[in-house]
């Protein structure tokens, strides 16, 4: 074996294993997006979603700051800041949607599985807007994905609700995201301003929306679902509730430092299935958490997302090598 093809697997493992960890710390964020909302009276500590969607990532930021000063605040300059807000603004906007999911009892299964309806959004906001064409295969994977996560909301049964809408709504605001990253990579972005944005925007945008809603909630209380503002919008948990919220941050700002060492050792063709893991591994951690048993309908469309991953996986790296040459 040559030192170029041990390099280049290396990397791939590399790649592969931060990946991994990083699903292990989206699975445990995960558990924590659903107790901390929870009302108390059914075991949770009542923090308002919106609330809570700020505190995480603004720890996440602070924890942040060297990978935001090892990029260079000098990759900020960019000529689409406009783009750059507006991404921000919708990644954020995701959270608070997919969080305030957890506070409306959906469980950790159901709401993770329906971020599988993301990647045909991609294809559609791709196509409509950015003019791309989509391969066959990558069409059939968000085809077959998206047919896992149906399957997983339960259709035909008495387990789907509108509430179901709540992760589907999440996946295609974060798939906005993608598109958004798409365009301005179009534009010329490069990857480290397109990283250092997001890190340094999200978090105002969060503060944006966490006023927002509070606004709306003291002009029209009736306008908003229970649960997304209530009470002090800046109020902290106590006592265990506030350890739990400052392991939700340590894990975000984790998760984020993972996927990005993950991104320099391997592209995100090869990464995808073990990035998909966070799947069943955040059914599982709720299962064994929260007592939150999957339905029946959850093992079959799992199997069918992490499939369709797997196979344009498979497709796509036929012809082409699993590793980015960045250092």
């Amino acid at each position: 074996m040559s030192q170029v093809s041990s390099t280049t697997n290396s990397a791939a493992a590399s790649g592969a294993t931060f990946m991994l960890i990083a699903a292990f710390a989206f699975a445990g964020s995960n558990v924590l997006q659903s107790v901390l909302p929870t009302p108390v009276e059914y075991g949770g500590f009542g923090m308002a979603s919106t609330g809570m969607v700020f505190w995480q990532y603004l720890i996440a930021g602070i924890l942040s700051l060297p990978l935001i000063f090892r990029i260079g605040i000098d990759k900020l300059r960019t000529s689409h800041p406009l783009a750059h807000e507006i991404r921000a603004f919708v990644s954020a906007l995701g959270a608070h949607v997919f969080v305030y999911g957890f506070a409306s009892g959906v469980p950790i299964w159901q709401m993770v599985t329906l971020l599988a309806a993301g990647p045909l959004f991609i294809i559609l906001g791709s196509t409509v807007f950015l003019g791309e064409r989509a391969s066959a295969a990558r069409l059939v994977a968000a085809l077959v994905g998206f047919t896992g996560a149906i399957i997983v909301s339960g259709i035909g049964s008495e387990s789907l609700g509108w509430h179901t809408l709540i992760p589907i709504a999440a996946a295609a605001l974060w798939a906005t995201t993608d598109v958004l990253t798409k365009y301005l990579t179009l534009k010329g972005e490069s990857p480290e301003t397109l990283t250092i944005s997001l890190l340094v925007l999200v978090t105002p945008n969060h503060l944006l929306i966490l006023f927002a809603v509070n606004a709306l909630s003291w002009l029209a209380p009736t306008v908003l679902p229970a649960g997304l503002a209530t009470g002090f919008p800046f109020a902290l948990p106590t006592g265990d509730g506030l350890w739990l919220l400052l392991l939700l941050g340590v894990l975000t700002g984790l998760a984020q430092y993972l996927m990005a060492f993950a991104y320099r050792a391997a592209d995100a063709t090869y990464l995808q299935p073990f990035a998909d893991l966070k799947v069943p591994l955040s059914a599982l951690v709720g299962w064994v958490a929260l007592g939150q048993v999957p339905s029946v309908w959850f093992w079959p469309g799992a199997a069918l997302i992490v499939a369709a991953s797997v196979f344009i996986y498979w497709v796509e790296s036929r012809n082409r090598t699993p590793t980015l040459a960045t250092a």
